[in-house]
């Protein structure tokens, strides 16, 4: 129990806050694992003889999971305790990812065996998205909402520099299993971390899940700001999957110097990402919607500028700036999310929106495969920008978005004198 003048305290800061320098710990740690994994699970699939076709069933295997059981992992993170559902999800990563290092170390990893731990790890992400998302609002007061989002995301972005590199040489001087082992590590250091939180349940209910499941939607469905940046995010992350991740290589190989100019233009978009963490430490944005939805646009410009042909340095500068706006959009759209949508209900809400942003995934590599048969990947990138910007211009169409802003210092005062209740009690 704390005493009055312990309540009465003005934290200045998240970071003074015990349980967020612990949640924020337990990020960082299981960031360092998750920036080698993509590449220490290519190789592992390469090591044992599998090609496009293999990877391609082993990447199926570990997204179809999160898109499967993420209303399930919504629908607990409201009725059970986040911090426990956190750590069994981490618990559940690092024994999957624990065995595929111990099969691919022992050489006895086939394509069948890799896509069952993908499988496995895929539904830990799916219970663990959502208890994160909500925990957070658990844990810091309502005024520093946007700083902790911030600030989650800092270390988690310095790590998507350095880990790829690291992972790299991790797996050229001992193999994929090393690489994996640590990632299987670090989930097990992370769990242990986040069951230190002890969060109550946010929901009571004496109703039933499916019951809770259809209030979720009708709440979903009732917030017009929620439900129509969900639609316009799905069709955006789709064309950016599309436009980068899967174009942007070839794109690279035909007009520039190939796979060294490739790293430079995702080295570029990454430091985005981390100068767009430290923007949003300083800047607070009353318009947090509104500013979430249009610095989507920046991702439309390196795709624009490639599909071009322009100069190496354009590219990497629209880069930089494309990762800048996705986490200026991100860190506002979070804030905005926290702020705008009970903790009760916010496990459901975001598992609701992250269906969405993850059937953009299928969607699109289902796009750029019927865009390859009529047009050339210059062409496809010019449409995937399109796309983009489409989206963003119809979704500042929407006068809801208008009205999710940043809440009034006294309603956050009220929600941080209901936090504090929360802490005592």
């Amino acid at each position: 129990m704390k005493t009055d003048a312990e309540s009465s305290t003005i934290i200045s800061t998240p970071l003074k806050v015990a349980a967020f320098r612990r949640f924020v710990s337990a990020n960082l740690i299981s960031a360092t694992g998750s920036a080698m994994a993509p590449l220490a699970l290519a190789y592992s699939v390469i090591e044992q003889g599998g090609g496009a076709g293999s990877l391609g069933l082993v990447l199926a295997t570990n997204t179809v999971p999160t898109i499967v059981f993420l209303l399930a992992g919504g629908l607990f993170a409201d009725r059970l305790s986040r911090s426990r559902l956190l750590a069994l999800g981490n618990l559940l990563a690092a024994g999957a990812q624990g065995v595929l290092a111990v099969t691919v170390a022992t050489e006895h990893a086939t394509t069948a065996s890799i896509a069952a731990c993908g499988f496995v790890s895929g539904t830990a992400a799916s219970f663990i998205v959502p208890a994160t998302q909500g925990a957070v609002a658990q844990i810091v007061p309502a005024e520093h909402l946007q700083q902790a989002n911030a600030l989650l995301r800092l270390p988690s972005n310095a790590v998507k520099v350095l880990g790829p590199i690291v992972g790299g040489m991790v797996v050229a001087a001992s193999g994929a299993a090393w690489a994996l082992a640590w990632d299987a590590l670090t989930f097990a250091a992370a769990a242990v971390l986040l069951l230190g939180l002890r969060l109550d349940a946010p929901l009571t209910t004496t109703g039933g899940a499916l019951a809770d499941l259809r209030a979720g939607w009708t709440s979903f469905w009732s917030r017009t700001w929620l439900w129509t940046y969900t639609a316009a995010g799905t069709v955006l992350v789709s064309a950016w999957l599309a436009g980068f991740q899967l174009l942007g290589p070839l794109v690279a190989a035909r007009q520039y110097a190939g796979a060294r100019d490739w790293g430079l233009i995702q080295a570029a978009f990454a430091s985005g990402l981390l100068a767009g963490s430290l923007v949003c430490l300083r800047w607070k944005p009353y318009r947090l919607l509104t500013v979430a939805v249009a610095t989507g646009g920046a991702l439309a410009l390196p795709l624009a500028t490639m599909a071009c042909s322009a100069p190496l340095p354009f590219v990497l500068v629209t880069g930089l700036l494309a990762g800048v706006g996705l986490d200026v959009g991100i860190v506002a759209w979070t804030t905005a999310f926290h702020q705008h949508v009970p903790q009760a209900e916010q496990g459901r809400m975001s598992a609701f929106n992250g269906v969405g942003e993850r059937l953009a995934i299928p969607l699109g590599y289902l796009i750029t495969a019927l865009a390859a048969h009529s047009w050339n990947s210059q062409e496809v990138l010019l449409g995937c920008a399109g796309m983009i910007a489409a989206a963003v211009i119809l979704n500042l169409c929407v006068p809801d978005v208008y009205r999710i802003n940043r809440l009034a210092r006294h309603t956050q005062s009220r929600a941080t004198n209901d936090h504090r209740e929360v802490e005592q009690a």
